[in-house]
C-alpha cells in the first residue's frame, strides 16, 4: 500500500490534512480539519484534490520513489473527473 499526505488551509482558513492510499490498484482519499477527530472518506476524489495529489505523485515519480504506472493511473482519473463535472 503508498500512502500520501499533504495538507493545505481551507478558505475559511482552517488546516485540512489529506491522505490518499493505493491499495489494490484503488485509490481512496480521506480527510479532516485540525478541529475534527473523525475523517471524511471520499468515494471519489475531487478534481481539486486529484491535481494536488497528481504534482506530489510526478514529483515522487522524479525521484525515482513511485513507477510510471501511478502517473499514468491519477491522469486517468483527472480525465474521468473532468468527464464528470
Amino acid at each position: 500500500m503508498k500512502k500520501h499526505e499533504w495538507y493545505e488551509t481551507t478558505d475559511e482558513g482552517e488546516r485540512r490534512l489529506v491522505t490518499v492510499t493505493r491499495h489494490a490498484g484503488k485509490w481512496q482519499l480521506r480527510s479532516r480539519l485540525k478541529s475534527e477527530t473523525e475523517w471524511t472518506t471520499f468515494p471519489a476524489i475531487p478534481l481539486d484534490d486529484l491535481e494536488t495529489l497528481h504534482e506530489i505523485i510526478n514529483n515522487k515519480y522524479r525521484r525515482n520513489r513511485l513507477p510510471h504506472s501511478h502517473v499514468l493511473e491519477i491522469d486517468a482519473l483527472i480525465e474521468a473527473a473532468k468527464r464528470r463535472d
